[in-house]
């Protein structure tokens, strides 16, 4: 069975070049457009790994990583920021908050399913 994954982000071009990118390798994608939006679908679903970006309406993704660390089906899942944010300040925070790992948009789809591979396989 397909690995399945959650992308969010409120960016429709992003969430669709990551989808197409995961989808192509095989991975079932499933998309979800701000952190709340997410939460709520990881909540009602099961995925081996998140993608999510950190500047969103509703709610950021360090708000989001906090949130779905705190659910037990999500305390070991992988979650990977994909965002414009660099900064060493801000990967430190994400590495607080729970994040396994940083990829800074845009992203080379052969490094992203590297990176995936990686994590889940």
């Amino acid at each position: 069975m397909a690995k399945t994954i959650l992308t969010v982000d409120d960016s429709a071009s992003i969430r669709q070049m990551v989808s197409f990118t995961l989808k192509e390798a095989g991975y079932a994608v499933t998309e979800a457009v701000d952190g709340q939006d997410g939460l709520d679908k990881a909540r009602s679903g099961k995925f081996d790994l998140i993608f999510t970006d950190q500047n969103m309406p509703r709610m950021d993704g360090l708000s989001l990583i906090k949130q779905l660390r705190a659910l037990p089906p999500y305390k070991s899942v992988p979650i990977l920021m994909l965002t414009t944010e660099s900064s060493d300040a801000m990967k430190s925070q994400g590495r607080a908050a729970g994040a396994t790992g940083w990829l800074v948009k845009p992203f080379d789809p052969a490094k992203l399913l590297e990176v995936v591979r990686k994590v889940i396989g």
